[in-house]
């Protein structure tokens, strides 16, 4: 079997370059936050007060590691958790200051690196990708 061919094979090796690339460029441009913290950040900017489990959900991510991302995000004080009214044993998520500063700061290098994960492509190609990626997915 040629695992070149397999799409497996080649989705975790896009996965490996999109995260080198990530940790790159966020790193050269002075910033300690992984892919998954910062769309951690994006997603609790965009959603305030949302609880752990339905971060998780936003951004594609397994419910049960969630908690150690939220306490690394809270350990660099980017994120608190705040005790919910109505359910007292649920915690709701907020950037803080600092958090809000971070995200702020970040997006643009963010922004700038997406084309870089897929240099080898040309612009029409990259929507191409992208479409196909979402329906892949079940996203479009």
């Amino acid at each position: 079997m040629d695992v070149s061919k397999v799409a497996g094979h080649l989705i975790r090796r896009l996965h490996q370059q999109s995260v080198q690339v990530f940790q790159a460029q966020t790193q050269a441009a002075g910033f300690d936050l992984t892919s998954v913290q910062f769309a951690a950040l994006n997603a609790i900017a965009e959603q305030p007060d949302i609880d752990q489990a339905s971060l998780a959900t936003a951004i594609s991510f397994d419910r049960a590691t969630i908690g150690g991302v939220i306490e690394r995000l809270e350990r660099k004080e980017l994120v608190q958790r705040v005790v919910c009214t109505q359910d007292r044993r649920a915690r709701r998520l907020r950037l803080t200051p600092q958090g809000e500063q971070l995200l702020t700061a970040c997006r643009p290098v963010v922004d700038a690196l997406q084309a870089d994960i897929l240099a080898p492509l040309a612009p029409d190609e990259r929507e191409v990708f992208l479409r196909l990626a979402s329906k892949a997915l079940g996203l479009s």
